[in-house]
């Protein structure tokens, strides 16, 4: 395989957040994961990552996480599967990544930088993987990775990677996160988690009015956090409120952007960090390139 290294002026991608607008789990499947039903829509929130490529083989993460190791990083693993997929020993990457999404908030930081590395790279190291394949390498890091490299607003079965591209509104949102982390895997195997919401068609659920929507996780997390718990609840006295993912950041749907910024100021009696949002279809990380 020919290695050409493309321009560099294309080499700042952006890596958005994601919401779960709504999350059903449907049942427990012999691999321990869970099948699930569920609604993604991006936000504009988004990480910055910046590659550098080189021709040397070697992969280097520039930019340090505490108490994530290199070799462990979805960045890194992201960059050497698909160099492992390419099967050529030139190809090499410098990356950088400005982290602007919580981590640990269920907003699907790591799985969208993951996804971004995929098909950054994808581009920049010439390879012209389709999409499908670039998702099935996706999944193999991590459930959440194909969501982002399918790019489009969906719903999703499975274990969130069989999509349904969907358009719905875009709206405005209040994104809010106590300062804490939540596992997913403590979630997903807690004896008192939902497991068998009964199976619906995409037009039931999407004939749901929003504020009817739910979320599986949220009664776990908020009975093993009480910082969501009372987040949630005093926002709720707002506007619709629910936890996105396994946690542990909130979203709450606001009508106006005025009306986001509202809450916020309200919010600032419980001292927890937020952000204002607006809801994308379309993901980012295609916008430019």
């Amino acid at each position: 395989m020919d290695f050409e290294i493309k321009d560099t002026s294309m080499n700042h991608w952006l890596s958005p957040a994601k919401l779960n607008l709504f999350l059903y789990i449907t049942g427990r499947r012999p691999d321990n994961y869970h099948n699930l039903q569920t609604l993604f829509q991006f936000i504009d929130i988004c990480d910055k990552v910046t590659f550098s490529v080189r021709n040397d083989g070697k992969i280097k993460l520039l930019t340090q996480f505490d108490h994530i190791p290199e070799a462990k990083n979805l960045i890194t693993i992201a960059a050497q599967r698909l160099k492992s997929y390419a099967n050529n020993s030139q190809l090499g990457v410098d990356i950088a990544i400005e982290k602007i999404i919580p981590m640990g908030g269920g907003l699907g930081g790591a799985s969208s930088n993951a996804a971004t590395v995929l098909v950054a790279l994808n581009q920049l190291w010439n390879l012209n993987i389709k999409q499908q394949t670039l998702m099935k390498i996706g999944r193999s890091i991590g459930a959440d990775v194909p969501i982002f490299i399918y790019g489009h607003a969906a719903f999703a079965e499975g274990i969130g990677d069989q999509f349904q591209q969907v358009t719905i509104p875009e709206y405005w949102y209040l994104v809010s996160y106590p300062n804490i982390e939540i596992s997913t895997v403590k979630v997903f195997n807690h004896p008192k988690l939902h497991r068998d919401t009964p199976v619906r068609t995409i037009d039931q659920l999407m004939a749901t009015p929003f504020d009817k929507f739910s979320n599986d996780c949220e009664n776990v997390v908020r009975q093993c956090y009480p910082q969501v718990d009372q987040l949630i609840a005093y926002l709720s006295q707002f506007a619709p409120t629910r936890l996105t993912g396994t946690g542990a950041c909130v979203f709450t749907r606001c009508d106006s952007e005025e009306q986001a910024l509202f809450i916020q100021n309200e919010l600032k009696s419980l001292a927890v960090k937020s952000f204002i949002a607006k809801s994308l279809n379309t993901s980012p990380l295609y916008a430019d390139h």
